[in-house]
């Protein structure tokens, strides 16, 4: 009789224990771990032991490495192909995630269909019928008389099929709902999703062909099963943003070919996922008028600048511990920037509400968005409205200096360009020869910030 044994898997790290617990100890994540039934009879994977027989590879000088560029497939879809770093590289795999209904079969469905004219292609679904598929494609007007569709949630199967119909592009969808035989556990588990992605990512490589997995995400926003499935990849997506809004973002978190933090804007129609080619244009939603506690400011998202609106609502507290909330930025953030404000602003909002929110459903990681805030903050505790085309960035520090950021120049050129008169900015962003219409104002502290509009 074969010996069967339980071990418990943490869904974040993929630690295992011998007994269940209510936190995982390696990585400390609540109720994380699942059970999972090992068999020490299970035979070795051939896939797997013939790829390692098969290997003979020999020690290089990096000199002697032949370089040489892979040509890239274009999607057809310019926002898409600037988040994979123009295009899709042959042999890669690609993981994109996003919560339920959020748009990942779409935008995955038209960019097979638009590249099956060209490249033979493969659409794997688990979780779908034939049936559905098909009626998506034609409720979005797609042209998928080439493309080729599959139901399989067996990986080996899976890997069989592909070898005879040898796409250039495929896609599984989804990771979760895939398994292999030669792990007992329930599909969606740690070790299905790991093993099964270790064999597509192994075929992937071996054989040239492009690979996009989908993957669901969990409450706080991560992909479900183990964090390791983002390193066996080349390049990790996430859809950002509300699924009840019309537009959506993707951001490029990882990219073995491209630009990381890279994003791309789309819209959500009657025909699909329709890219956005000014984002900009979605972020600045104000109606020209000036309103206490709205500002903009220019982030830098990846290769290009982007305006958006920061908002602040200052408000009395009623309650023994003031809220702090922030939709878009860190919250953590935001406490030390009213620390600064209150040190060396001398703007005490100690006994205030604070809420702060990035307009458009975009969150802001770069520290460029700190002098917005301080002066959102300012202008929602004052009542007193700043000007609607006055733009600024910088970094503020705990001694209330205001520090530069990367690619200053370029922003105040965006700014510009989308008529912006007035800008306030660090010293070492400030250049010699401004942009034609805009005036530039230099700001050292957050002090001397504040006095321009006091």
């Amino acid at each position: 009789m074969a010996k069967v044994k339980s071990v418990f898997s943490c869904g974040k790290c993929t630690a295992q224990f011998p007994k269940w617990q209510g936190q995982c100890s390696e990585c400390g994540g609540w109720n994380t771990l699942s059970e999972e039934t090992l068999s020490e009879a299970v035979p070795a994977n051939p896939r797997l032991s013939g790829y390692a027989a098969a290997s003979d590879n020999q020690v290089q000088n990096l000199t002697e490495i032949n370089l040489q560029e892979l040509p890239r497939l274009s999607t057809d879809i310019e926002e898409l192909n600037r988040v994979l770093g123009g295009g899709i590289v042959p042999g890669s795999v690609v993981l994109i995630g996003g919560d339920p209904g959020i748009g990942k079969s779409t935008i995955l469905l038209q960019t097979l269909c638009n590249i099956s004219a060209r490249a033979k292609t493969l659409y794997i679904t688990g979780e779908e019928s034939l049936e559905q598929v098909s009626m998506r494609a034609k409720r979005l007007h797609l042209d998928a008389e080439k493309l080729r569709l599959l139901t399989e949630t067996n990986v080996e199967k899976i890997i069989k099929i592909a070898e005879k119909e040898r796409p250039q592009v495929m896609v599984v969808d989804s990771i979760q709902t895939i398994f292999t035989d030669y792990t007992s556990s329930a599909p969606g588990s740690v070790s299905q999703v790991r093993e099964s992605a270790a064999q597509l990512v192994r075929y992937a490589k071996q054989s040239g062909v492009a690979l996009f997995l989908a993957g669901h995400v969990t409450k706080d926003g991560t992909l479900a099963g183990p964090r390791v499935l983002e390193h066996m990849v080349d390049t990790v997506l996430y859809f950002e943003g509300d699924r009840n809004s019309r537009f959506r973002v993707i951001r490029a978190v990882k990219n073995r070919f491209g630009a990381v933090n890279e994003l791309g804007v789309f819209a959500m129609t009657e025909k699909g996922l329709q890219e956005v080619k000014n984002p900009s244009a979605i972020f600045l939603s104000r109606d020209g008028e000036p309103a206490p506690g709205s500002v903009i400011m220019v982030t830098w998202e990846g290769t290009r600048p982007m305006l958006v609106e920061v908002q602040a609502l200052v408000d009395e507290s009623f309650g023994s511990n003031p809220k702090r909330v922030a939709v878009g930025f860190e919250q953590n953030r935001l406490a030390m920037l009213l620390a600064v404000l209150h040190k060396h602003g001398n703007i005490a909002i100690h006994d205030q509400d604070v809420f702060i929110n990035v307009v458009g459903g975009l969150r802001i990681n770069e520290t460029a968005i700190d002098l917005a805030v301080i002066l959102a903050v300012y202008s929602s505790f004052r009542n007193k409205p700043l000007p609607v085309d006055l733009i600024v960035f910088g970094e503020v520090g705990l001694g209330g200096e205001i520090r530069p950021v990367q690619n200053g120049q370029e922003r105040l050129k965006d700014a510009a360009k989308h008529g912006f008169k007035h800008a306030i900015v660090p010293k070492a962003n400030a250049p010699k020869t401004p942009p034609v219409g805009l005036k530039i104002t230099v700001a050292n502290s957050v002090g001397q910030a504040l006095m321009i509009f006091s």
